[in-house]
């Protein structure tokens, strides 16, 4: 999907699909482990989920809605779907966004590791 998308919103896609990757291939003992200010990886994963969705729903002039806490398994989709939604609702016109949303994926796959 991503080679169909502005470059900025590949990047983000590439690097959540990563991150959702790992998150779907960790061991329920791994994801339920603390990281730095979570009280577990999902947490952390989830946490991202949720910034993730507020922030593409603000570009598209909605309100915020809480990604559900649906279980450390369900975490990998639940990042790979708020990604996604993002990179299409942020496009050509919002690289800051788009950049921010980067480093914050970054940042959550460095402490999640």
């Amino acid at each position: 999907m991503s080679e169909h998308l502005p470059a900025a919103a590949a990047r983000l896609t590439d690097a959540v699909d990563r991150l959702a990757d790992r998150f779907r291939a960790m061991p329920q003992s791994r994801l339920l482990n603390a990281v730095p200010g979570h009280p577990s990886r999902a947490a952390a994963g989830l946490a991202l989920a949720r910034r993730l969705a507020d922030r593409a729903r603000a570009l598209e002039g909605l309100p915020a809605l809480e990604v559900p806490d649906s279980g450390a398994f369900a975490v990998g989709d639940q990042l790979a779907v708020t990604g996604h939604d993002l990179a299409l609702a942020a496009g050509d016109g919002h690289p800051q966004e788009l950049a921010a949303a980067l480093a914050e994926v970054e940042h959550t796959d460095r402490l999640t590791a």
